[in-house]
């Protein structure tokens, strides 16, 4: 998949059109993910297609948005707010690309604790279901 610029516009593209072939075709085969809910780093593009197709089913609804972006050569941080439930949701997304333009370390950090609580169960739901 070719990308016009900046390897961040092929990530707002997904996140409008959740096309899981788009998302597949942006991520480096040995991608890191680490999530605000998971000890671990996970490792791979399978286990982070999962865990990035279910977050977007989760959180990506009509109430999300980008509200801030800081952008370097390879990597950018994206700050995201949603409300799910009452449930005020402020969080960041902290994206590196390889050489190739592939995102190669996926990081999600989200705040306040209630938000994280609702997400972990809601994407463990998800992730179950997948």
């Amino acid at each position: 998949m070719a990308l016009m610029g900046h390897p961040v516009e092929g990530w707002y593209a997904y996140m409008k059109s959740h096309d899981h072939a788009a998302l597949d075709a942006m991520l480096a085969d040995d991608v890191v993910f680490e999530s605000p809910v998971v000890h671990t780093p996970q490792r791979g593009k399978a286990i982070t297609l999962k865990y990035l197709g279910a977050a977007g089913s989760v959180l990506g609804g009509s109430g999300f948005r980008y509200v801030g972006e800081w952008r370097a050569d390879n990597s950018a941080i994206l700050e995201f707010e949603n409300e799910i439930d009452g449930i005020k949701i402020n969080g960041i997304d902290m994206i590196w690309w390889n050489d190739a333009g592939k995102i190669s370390r996926f990081k999600v950090m989200v705040r306040p604790l209630k938000a994280i609580n609702m997400l972990h169960a809601m994407m463990g739901a998800q992730l179950a279901s997948a």
